[in-house]
């Protein structure tokens, strides 16, 4: 995918969106966020995968909730995502941008990552982020890798939506977001008709 501008050449902050044809089930109709992207290589986490058998509701109440503390459990999302295939233990918080902690990287203005306890220390006293991901697991990429696989048209690229990334449904990230192309994603996915 050919870049004009400078630092274009990196996608961090953007969508990556999984092409029908990837070959990888671990990515089928992936949507990951990409949190890092540099000549080292590249770090994202998927935004549309559950994690199988795992509430965010009960990761809370593990932690310990405060006496005194009312969380309102409808209000929470209810799913914890799988980012990927790396570090499946370890704990992401993807959020807006309203939030930040000693451990926040800020991506942009408008996004961030957070280590788990803290951020997940923060929502339970009621000073989380507006919107936010608890994501396990992230996927990752050596240097040059993920360029290859540019290249061999395995992924799109799309600016990044809140509404897609936080309220969208998980089975409708990844066509919200080729739409954001201009384009159908029947088109790629060999799929016809509509629902």
């Amino acid at each position: 995918m050919a870049m004009s501008q400078e630092n274009d050449q990196y996608l961090t902050g953007k969508l990556l969106l999984a092409m029908p044809s990837i070959g990888d089930p671990r990515f089928d109709h992936a949507v990951i966020y990409m949190c890092a992207h540099d000549e080292n290589g590249a770090m994202g986490l998927a935004i549309n995968q559950k994690a199988p058998g795992i509430r965010f509701d009960k990761v809370l109440e593990q932690l310990g909730i405060p006496e005194g503390v009312k969380l309102n459990f409808d209000e929470l999302p209810q799913d914890v995502m799988h980012g990927g295939p790396v570090d499946p233990g370890r704990g992401f918080l993807l959020h807006s941008g309203d939030f930040s902690h000693k451990e926040t990287i800020g991506i942009n203005d408008d996004y961030g990552v957070t280590g788990t306890l803290d951020a997940l220390q923060s929502i339970i006293d009621g000073e989380g982020p507006a919107d936010y991901l608890f994501i396990l697991g992230y996927a990752g990429w050596e240097a040059g890798q993920l360029e290859d696989e540019l290249k061999q048209n395995a992924w799109l690229v799309c600016d990044p939506d809140k509404d897609i990334i936080f309220h969208e449904a998980l089975d409708d990230k990844w066509k919200k977001a080729v739409a954001t192309l201009g384009f159908d994603p029947a088109l790629l996915s060999g799929e016809s008709g509509s629902a």
